[in-house]
Order: C-alpha cells, then sequence, then structure tokens
C-alpha cells in the first residue's frame, strides 16, 4: 500500500514566486504532477505551507510539522502524515517524474526488505523522486533532524537505503529529463517546449 507525498514546500527563491502553482501547458504544474500519478498509488497528498493556494486539488493538504527544515523537514512530515506504509515522495518541480520508476523502486524495496530505495543518475541520487517505508525510516530522520542535520543523506547509514546505479534507473525512468527540477523562469520555459513537443 503506497501513499504518494507532493513536495510542494519549498521557497521558490529563484523562480520568485510559487512554481508549483505556475500554468505548465494550461495547468499548475503541481496538478501535472498529481495527473501524472493519478492511479499510481492508493492515496496521494501534498505537502504545502499555504494549504489556502492549493484547495483546487482533490487530496489531503499539509504544512510541515517542523518548519524551516528543507527538505528533510518535508520528508519527515510525509513520513508520518501517510497513511500507508510504503510512501513515494515526488518533488513538485519534476515535470517529467515517472510512475514507472517509482514503481520500480517500490518493488526493489519489497523485494529486498530495504527500508528506502533511491535513484540516482551520473549527477548523484534522487532522494525527491524515491520510495520510502515509514515505519522504518521515520526514527533516524528524526534524530538527524534533532541533531540539527540538513542533508537528505544525513540518516542513510542508521537505515538500509539502497542506490539504483544510474543505468538501473535509466532502464526504468524512460525520460531523459526524469529528474530535471525547474528552478528559474527560463527553464520553466525550456521544460514546457519538451513537453509540448512530447505531447504532440
Amino acid at each position: 500500500m503506497l501513499t504518494l507525498v507532493i513536495q510542494a514546500g519549498g521557497k521558490s527563491k529563484r523562480m520568485g514566486e510559487d512554481k508549483a502553482l505556475l500554468p505548465f501547458l494550461g495547468k499548475p504544474l503541481v496538478e501535472r504532477i498529481y495527473d501524472t500519478f493519478s492511479g499510481a498509488a492508493d492515496e496521494t497528498v501534498v505537502i504545502t505551507n499555504t494549504p489556502e493556494d492549493y484547495q483546487f486539488l482533490p487530496v489531503p493538504l499539509y504544512s510541515d510539522l517542523i518548519p524551516d527544515r528543507g527538505a528533510l523537514g518535508g520528508l519527515y512530515t510525509a513520513l508520518k502524515v501517510a497513511s500507508h506504509p510504503l510512501i513515494g515522495l515526488i518533488a513538485c518541480d519534476l515535470p517529467f517524474a515517472s510512475p514507472q520508476l517509482i514503481d520500480y523502486c517500490r518493488q526493489v524495496l519489497m523485494q529486498t526488505g530495504a527500508d528506502a530505495v533511491i535513484p540516482s543518475d551520473p549527477g548523484g541520487i534522487q532522494p525527491l523522486h524515491a520510495v520510502y517505508r515509514a515505519a522504518a525510516c521515520l526514527p533516524p530522520v528524526k534524530q538527524a533532524i534533532d541533531n540539527d542535520l540538513w542533508r537528505m543523506i544525513d540518516w542513510h547509514k542508521q537505515a538500509d537505503v539502497r542506490i539504483l546505479s544510474p543505468e538501473q534507473t535509466a532502464r526504468h525512468a524512460p525520460h531523459p529529463q526524469t529528474f530535471w527540477n525547474i528552478n528559474t523562469p527560463e527553464e520553466f520555459s525550456r521544460a514546457e517546449e519538451i513537453a509540448r513537443k512530447m505531447e504532440n
């Protein structure tokens, strides 16, 4: 049983406004992510610190339980609020995120008994496009936060975290821009161009 958590709690500083709400091919970017993963999970929730702006989504909305702790705080909130034992975490600024890859991560987690399965590419690991076992990951994530640690990897040694190789990841991530997170207006426009060509 999988809860998909769309992480929309970032500050969007380089964009100048909440990028999750910007229209991407005619609909808010966060709605594109929601539609992409429709049917891929037993539950979908959104983490946002401005829930009043996300009322158009037919999903539960949660604010960070520990404010101002960045992506690690968002992961803690995701692990805490999800109704199901497995969590697929997706950043709201990944317009080419892959349900196929999340499903593969879930399969590997179930087959190996791992606590988390995180894809990687030549640039490194992708913890905001990954699957986590809530009960196992929650204590070490909370401990990292209590110890004033900030990086998404700062709890990994306390859990069984499996990292997919770039080769494994690529076999299950059909789009070359699967992990492209868009941070600036220029990147946003370029991503729209790519998506428009894909969908025509």
